[in-house]
This record gives structure tokens, sequence and C-alpha cells, in this order.
């Protein structure tokens, strides 16, 4: 077996847990890799929403979706994911099996424009309450940048806390690069 890297691993256990048909959720838009990866997923008869609270990444997320011509099957939100009950319809709700974060800043953007342990904890806890059993929410915690590591601290408090009857929590990362490198922290509904 070959360690995977961050972004190759992240997508490797999201892609065990949805299926064709299921709803998914990109927590944190980007430039829209994640969000058209969610759509290769869930198939035409599945359902994607993004998020991000940039315009610049909304309308990159949305060039992405057309280039590829998947974004019927995608509702982009420009808020933060912390409101995501207020997008996300009922119907979907009940339907959510996988979504995916990458914390921290936009590459290439403004590098205090960050995400915040309130809104992300907040964001979770509502998909947790969302998700189905056998789902997982899979976090890319870059935390090498201004309140990174407040963000990472309060996560790993958060996760840890959670009810080992109702979740596993898993974490993968390398502890031998430099630059505070990119963890994993999954967390699956049992």
């Amino acid at each position: 077996m070959t360690l995977q890297p961050i972004l190759n691993y992240a997508h490797s256990l999201i892609e065990n847990v949805i299926s064709e048909g299921d709803t998914a959720v990109d927590a944190t838009c980007g430039n829209g890799h994640d969000t058209l990866f969610l759509t290769g997923l869930v198939g035409e008869k599945g359902y994607v929403y993004g998020f991000d609270i940039q315009e610049q990444a909304i309308i990159k997320t949305e060039e992405r979706l057309k280039k590829h011509q998947v974004e019927e099957r995608v509702t982009l939100v420009q808020d933060s994911h912390a409101q995501l009950a207020k997008y996300i319809s009922s119907v979907h709700q009940s339907q959510i099996k996988g979504a995916i974060f990458n914390l921290g800043y936009l590459p290439g953007s403004d590098k205090t424009i960050v995400t915040t342990p309130t809104e992300t904890i907040s964001s979770i806890e509502q998909l947790l309450s969302f998700l189905q059993q056998g789902g997982m929410i899979v976090l890319v915690i870059y935390h090498g940048h201004a309140g990174g590591k407040e963000e990472k601290n309060a996560l790993l408090e958060y996760v840890a806390s959670l009810d080992q009857k109702s979740f596993r929590v898993l974490q993968y990362g390398f502890i031998n690069q430099r630059n505070t490198p990119p963890f994993i922290i999954a967390i699956e509904k049992t």
C-alpha cells in the first residue's frame, strides 16, 4: 500500500460513501474542483450544493461546472457554510450522504479572508444532523495562516467530543513535512 497525498485521500474517503442519486455538499467551493468531483459521484440523478463567501470562488466554480456541462445539478451559494440549512431544501437535507471542506483561504486570493472555527463548527453540526447513516464529512485542514492554528485546535477539540456510539472520527496527515502541512479529519455517521 502507498500512502496517498492529502487531497487524493480526501477524495478516496468521500467517493466510498457517495453514490448515484445522493446529495452532497461542498462547504468551501474555492476554485470548484471538489464541486465538480462531487457532481461526478452523485451523477445525473443526484444533487450538489456548493458554498463560498467569496464571489470570485462562486464565479470560478460556475465556470468550471459549465465547462463540464453539469451546472444543472448544482446550487451555488455565496454565503457562509454556517448558513447552509437556510439554502438546502428539506427534501435534499434528508438525502445528504457526504460533504467536503477545504479550510483556510482561497488559493490565489486575499489571505485575510479565511474560514473560522465558529462558522465551521456550526456548519458541521448542521451537516451531522442531516447526514444519512453511513455518510461522511471530510475536512481538509490548512492551518499555516493567521487564525489557522485556532481553527485547527477548536476543530480537534470538537470532533474528539463527538459520541463514539454515533460517529467515528479519523485523523490523517503527514507529520514529517515542513510548513504546517494540511491534514484530514473524516467524520463518519454510524
